[in-house]
């Protein structure tokens, strides 16, 4: 590989393990996003503790299971299509090569595949995670008690706030694997595209966390729910 080759994949992976943390330096300055949504949640899960039907939860939950199930299923067929090719032998590679991807040794096309497959393994196992807290979260709801004392319903919906949180953080991490993933499939074309895919990626993620309309309303709506 070219040296502007390394330092756009260093430029890459320090964006991809970095995010979270820049992610949570905005979140103790401003607020994102994921943390305005954690208190809606835990909010949601305080209000179901207080109702005697929770079909309305139930039915909320079977959509969020939906939902993860269909990005697991569907990042299960991506990393089948991207390993085939990555493992399909040379005829696979020069197939991608006359799509317009960058001429360069066999080699370095299956380190650029390798890192696409990287991106979405850790999606599906985000994903995975995320499923199994959903279901946990599924059985704390059924098995929330009628209990009559304020104190206990608080505790016992910041309980479940505690599963509930963490699978979709775990599915929001599994979604952001797909935006690297494609910032990592620009990589055939040129490290310069590489390079430019990253910051865009990088950029289009911590704006709608912080600064698209969907984040000014969730705050609202926050900043509503917390008022005494």
């Amino acid at each position: 590989m070219s040296v502007l080759d390394w330092v756009a994949l260093v430029v890459f992976l320090v964006a991809w393990l970095g995010y979270d943390p820049v992610l949570g330096a905005l979140a103790r300055r401003g607020g994102t996003l994921n943390t305005d949504m954690l208190t809606v949640r835990n909010s949601w899960m305080n209000a179901m503790t207080n109702r005697q039907m929770r079909l309305v939860d139930a039915q909320l939950m079977g959509h969020t299971i939906s939902s993860a199930s269909f990005f697991a299923s569907t990042n299960l067929l991506l990393i089948a299509a991207v390993a085939g090719v990555l493992f399909g032998g040379d005829v696979a590679l020069r197939n991608i090569a006359a799509l317009g991807a960058e001429v360069t040794t066999i080699k370095v096309m299956e380190g650029k595949l390798a890192l696409i497959l990287l991106c979405l393994a850790r999606g599906l196992l985000d994903f995975i995670w995320a499923l199994r807290q959903l279901n946990y979260t599924v059985a704390l709801i059924g098995a929330a008690p009628e209990v009559h004392e304020e104190a206990d319903r608080a505790s016992y919906g910041a309980a479940v706030g505690k599963v509930l949180n963490p699978a979709l953080s775990s599915f929001n991490r599994g979604e952001r694997g797909y935006y690297f993933a494609l910032a990592a499939a620009v990589w055939m074309f040129g490290s310069l595209w590489l390079l430019l895919a990253v910051i865009m990626v990088t950029s289009l993620l911590l704006w709608r966390q912080s600064a698209s309309p969907s984040a000014r309303a969730v705050r609202a709506a926050r900043r509503l729910l917390e008022r005494p």
